[in-house]
């Protein structure tokens, strides 16, 4: 991102045309984002691998935060042209958790999803032997592109686009005592969150 922006800001000093500025400009703006969230993800990640990020552990009602993640992105499924289904049941079920960490792990899964899936998209909630799962499947498009081993790797790129985002979803979870994994079969990928109940 430093490189392009150098670039960027030399071609809007070399210009008059407005137009060119104004799309120079956006560009610029667009790699700054860009920028900032890669250090975020870095600087967080750092944090979570050498355990000094502190996390608060209390009984949440998972049901109702996953529910509240997934309609917050309401617009992004439907520019991306994506129906998700979804198979989440009434009630609540709680865990001992953390909402914002749960939250961030939930956003992380759907960025990797918008990112890196097709238009198929499944999400289903279930409780199981004392533990909420999630379940997050999604047709992908070049399978022989992933490597399931390695998704959760930090710096793992099945594409330029992936960045820290599973790396930190496992790192939250495994400070909640839970656990996440990652199949492929055929061009079905699909992500497994875990929790404990409370």
């Amino acid at each position: 991102p430093l490189t392009s922006l150098d670039g960027y800001f030399q071609l809007l000093t070399q210009t008059d045309d407005q137009e060119a500025q104004q799309r120079y400009l956006r560009i610029i703006q667009e790699r700054i984002h860009a920028l900032r969230d890669i250090l975020e993800e870095l600087f967080m990640f750092t944090r979570l691998e050498s355990r000094t990020y502190e996390m608060k552990l209390e009984k949440c009602d998972f049901n109702a935060i996953l529910k509240e993640t997934l309609f917050s992105y309401y617009e992004e499924w439907e520019n991306s042209g994506i129906e998700p289904k979804f198979d989440i049941p009434e009630g609540k079920m709680f865990v001992q958790g953390n909402e914002p960490a749960i939250r961030r792990i939930l956003q992380n899964i759907i960025k990797n999803v918008l990112d890196h899936g097709g238009r198929s998209v499944g999400i289903s909630l279930s409780a199981m032997e004392g533990q909420v799962c999630v379940t997050v499947q999604n047709r992908v498009a070049h399978p022989e592109e992933i490597d399931v081993s390695r998704i959760f790797e930090r710096f793992y790129k099945a594409d330029p686009a992936r960045r820290l985002g599973m790396a930190i979803a496992r790192e939250l979870t495994e400070y909640m005592n839970g656990s996440i994994s990652a199949s492929l079969e055929e061009n079905i990928f699909q992500l497994k969150l875990q929790i404990p109940m409370v």
